[in-house]
C-alpha cells in the first residue's frame, strides 16, 4: 500500500488557465497516415506549413520536436518532445521538454489522451479504449518523471493541478489536427490522472475511462484496505499467505543476511530508506497487498508455499517474486521519486495493520517520507483528494470506472454522481486483480461499457464490440508490477 502513495492537488483551483501557447490552428484534414510517410486526404484544410503529412502537421505545432519515428503496420508512431512551462501560473519562469508519443490512425478517427501516470512508453501500443474506438492515441510522460524533468528541479511544481495543466496544454495543441472527439484514459495512477484532468479541466473531453483508479480521500483512514484485506480470495490462500509473511519476520537475519550478499552482488544501496533492514522490512510487509494487486488468484494460490517447511531461500526467492527485493534500494527507488513525492504531499498512501504480524513488525507501514531523499522538502496538503472526491460525486460527467475484484487498490473507489444527466459508470470484474478491463467484465456490463466509450467517442455501432481488431503485440496488457504497492 505504500505504494499507493501517488496523488493530490492544493486547492487551488484555475480551471481553464494557461492555453496552449502557439497551437496549431489549421482546420482537419482528415489525413490517413501509412508508415511509409504517405498520406491521404478527405476533408479540407491545412497547416500553415501546407502540408498534410501528418509527420508535418505535428512538427509544425510551435515547442514540438521529432525524437523518432517507429513503424508499426496500419499506424504511424511518433516520439516527440513538447516544451511545458514549468510552473502553468508563470509560463515566463522557464520551460522543460515533456515526453509524448502519438500512434497516429486516421485524423478523421477520435483521440484517445493516455497517461500511465509514471514514464511513457516508446513501444508502439494501444489501450483498450483506443482499440475499442479505433483511433488515434496521444500519450503523455508524468512531469517530472525522467527525462521530463525540469533541471532544476523545483518539486514545489509537481501537484495535480499543474500535470492537469500540461494534459491540457497538449490537447489544444493537438486538437486542430485530431479534431474528432477525445477520450482521457490511464489505469491506476493513470485513472487518477485522468479523474484530475476532467476535474480542472472538464471542457476538454469527451469522456473518462479510468481503470483501477485508488482514491484515498482521508488518509489517516485507511480501515477500507483491512476489511478488504480480511475477506478477499480463499481464506486458506490468505491464510498461507500471511503465515508466510510472518515467517519471513521470524527468519529476518537469515533473510537480510541473503538481501545484504544479494545488493553487495547488484550494487545495490539504501541510502534514502536509511538501513538495509527499513528496506528489508518493507518489502515483507507489501507481501499480501502486493500478492492480490497482481497474482492471478486461481493459480498463484497454490503457489504460496508451506511457511512451516519452506527452506530460507525459497522463501527469499518467493518473496522477491512477489515484492522484488530491490523496490526499497536506492536503485529501485530512484525512478520513482516523483510518484512518492505526491503521494507524501498530495495523493496520500494506505496504511494497513496487518495484525496476524503480532510485534514482529518494527518500523510499520512506512510513510512516503522514507522513500524520497531528505533534500526534497515534503508537506502533505489534505484538501486536495477531497476537493476532487467531492467534484466526482456531485459534478462528474461521463466518467466510467473499471475496478477489479481482487484489487485492494480497489477497496477506496471514486463514487461519480449517479443519475441519467451525469452518465456516470462504475463496474467491477469478478476475480480480476489490478489489470482489470472491460473485457474482463461480466457480457452485458462489458456491452454496456463499450457502447457508452463509443457513443462518447461519437462512433456508435450496433454490436457494442470493438471497432479495431485485437492485436496482440499492439493491445498486450501487461499487469505486472514495476514495484509492489505503485497504483
Amino acid at each position: 500500500m505504500r505504494k499507493a502513495l501517488r496523488w493530490v492537488l492544493s486547492l487551488v483551483v484555475l480551471i481553464g488557465a494557461v492555453g496552449a501557447s502557439g497551437a496549431a490552428t489549421a482546420a482537419e484534414p482528415g489525413t490517413t497516415g501509412a508508415k511509409t510517410g504517405t498520406s491521404t486526404r478527405s476533408g479540407t484544410g491545412a497547416d500553415h506549413t501546407g502540408s498534410t503529412d501528418i509527420k508535418d502537421r505535428l512538427l509544425a505545432v510551435p515547442g514540438m520536436s521529432l525524437i523518432e519515428e517507429k513503424p508499426y503496420p496500419g499506424y504511424r508512431f511518433f516520439v516527440l518532445d513538447y516544451t511545458q512551462p514549468v510552473d502553468h501560473r508563470h509560463p515566463a519562469k522557464g520551460t522543460f521538454k515533456q515526453r509524448l508519443t502519438v500512434l497516429h490512425k486516421d485524423t478523421s478517427r477520435p483521440a484517445v489522451f493516455y497517461t500511465s501516470g509514471y514514464n511513457v512508453s516508446t513501444t508502439p501500443s494501444r489501450r483498450e479504449p483506443t482499440q475499442i474506438v479505433d483511433g488515434n492515441q496521444v500519450s503523455m510522460e508524468y512531469r517530472f518523471f525522467t527525462p521530463s524533468r525540469p533541471e532544476p528541479a523545483d518539486w514545489t511544481k509537481l501537484d495535480i493541478w499543474q500535470a492537469a495543466s500540461d494534459q491540457h496544454r497538449i490537447y489544444r495543441a493537438l486538437k486542430p489536427i485530431y479534431g474528432k472527439k477525445w477520450l482521457a484514459t490511464g489505469g491506476s495512477k493513470g485513472g487518477m490522472t485522468a479523474t484530475y484532468y476532467e476535474r480542472f479541466y472538464p471542457r476538454d473531453m469527451a469522456g473518462v475511462v479510468a481503470y483501477v483508479a485508488p482514491n484515498d480521500v482521508v488518509d489517516k483512514e485507511d480501515s477500507a484496505y483491512d476489511r478488504f484485506l480480511a475477506g478477499v480470495g480463499p481464506k486458506e490462500c490468505r491464510e498461507k499467505l500471511q503465515a508466510v509473511q510472518r515467517e519471513a519476520l521470524v527468519r529476518r537475519e537469515p533473510l537480510s543476511a541473503k538481501l545484504a550478499a544479494y545488493a553487495e552482488a547488484e550494487g545495490y544501496t539504501f541510502k534514502t530508506v536509511g538501513t538495509l533492514d527499513k528496506a528489508f522490512e518493507a518489502v515483507v510487509m507489501d507481501l499480501v497487498w502486493g500478492f492480490w494487486q497482481y497474482q492471478p488468484a486461481a493459480t498463484a494460490c497454490g503457489q504460496v508455499p508451506d511457511a512451516a517447511t519452506v527452506t530460507d531461500q525459497a522463501l527469499f526467492d518467493y518473496v522477491d517474486a512477489v515484492g522484488g527485493w530491490s523496490s526499497y534500494a536506492d536503485q529501485g527507488l530512484s525512478a520513482y521519486t516523483p510518484y512518492y513525492y505526491q503521494a507524501g504531499t498530495e495523493l496520500g498512501a494506505p496504511t494497513i495493520e496487518q495484525p496476524w504480524l503480532g510485534g514482529l513488525s518494527r518500523y510499520g507501514y512506512q510513510p512516503p517520507r522514507n522513500f524520497v531523499p531528505r533534500e526534497i522538502p515534503m508537506t502533505f496538503k489534505p484538501h486536495a483528494m477531497r476537493d476532487v472526491d467531492r467534484w466526482v460525486r456531485h459534478d462528474a460527467r461521463r466518467m466510467l470506472y473499471v475496478y477489479g475484484s481482487n484489487d485492494p487498490w480497489g477497496a477506496e473507489p471514486f463514487r461519480p454522481a449517479r443519475g441519467a444527466k451525469h452518465d456516470n459508470h462504475v463496474f467491477t470484474a469478478p476475480g480480476a486483480n489490478h489489470g482489470a478491463t472491460v473485457s474482463q467484465l461480466v457480457a452485458d456490463e462489458k456491452a454496456k461499457a463499450t457502447q457508452r466509450i463509443q457513443a462518447w467517442a461519437g462512433v456508435s455501432t450496433p454490436s457494442a464490440k470493438p471497432l479495431a481488431a485485437y492485436d496482440k503485440k499492439l493491445d498486450r496488457r501487461d499487469v505486472r508490477r514495476e514495484m509492489t504497492l505503485r497504483p
